[in-house]
């Protein structure tokens, strides 16, 4: 076991928990009314939200995990030990809980105001509550996240550069092309996944 592979494998959980969600949200898209209660609309959108940024956190997490590994090698032995790297997830579940906790408070159900169906969804006391709240989502599930993990990147890519100019022009070449696609690929998916999601919050 790698500090990398629990990495991988505590993102591969936080997905399999939004799986478990995709039935009810699905039925209820087919039939434009939430069938199942109250309770499980807490739940269903708790477990989509702490899904959301446990799934963000651990690829920041994986991204400073590289960035130890590529920058501070010496440092590496330390930090990315299995039992840390357990220590590291359990603490990203935590903070995932804290951030996600307003989810399951104001989750709820609501008659449409055509007063034909029921909803689920977050029923805020104002505006100003929803529209602080996607302020909130949006930095902390995506803006710093992209930073950090961007920074990580560059930290990288300007690392490799200083150890390929000791290598030669031919070499240096090569890996500051692929470390360059690694590093769009990586942050450009990670931008291309989540920016409509919060660019549709932002603009409603």
């Amino acid at each position: 076991k790698t500090a990398t592979n629990i990495y991988l494998l505590n993102l591969a959980i936080a997905d399999e928990l939004f799986m478990l969600s995709i039935p009810f949200v699905a039925t209820s898209a087919a039939l434009h009314h939430w069938p199942f209660g109250r309770a499980l609309c807490r739940t269903v959108l708790g477990v989509d939200g702490l899904n959301m940024f446990t799934s963000v956190f651990c690829l920041t997490v994986l991204s400073l995990d590289r960035y130890i590994a590529v920058v501070h090698p010496l440092r590496a032995a330390t930090y990315r030990r299995p039992r840390v790297a357990k220590m590291v997830n359990g603490g990203v579940w935590l903070l995932s809980l804290l951030v996600a906790s307003p989810i399951p408070i104001f989750a709820g159900t609501a008659t449409t105001r055509d007063g034909q169906a029921v909803a689920c969804n977050l029923l805020w006391p104002s505006p100003t509550w929803s529209a602080a709240f996607v302020v909130y989502t949006t930095l902390l599930g995506f803006l710093l996240p992209v930073l950090a993990m961007g920074l990580c990147y560059l930290l990288i890519v300007g690392k490799m550069r200083a150890v390929a100019q000791r290598v030669g022009w031919q070499q240096r070449r090569r890996s500051e092309g692929k470390l360059t696609r690694l590093v769009l690929m990586v942050v450009a998916m990670f931008v291309v996944c989540w920016m409509p999601f919060y660019v549709v919050q932002l603009v409603n």
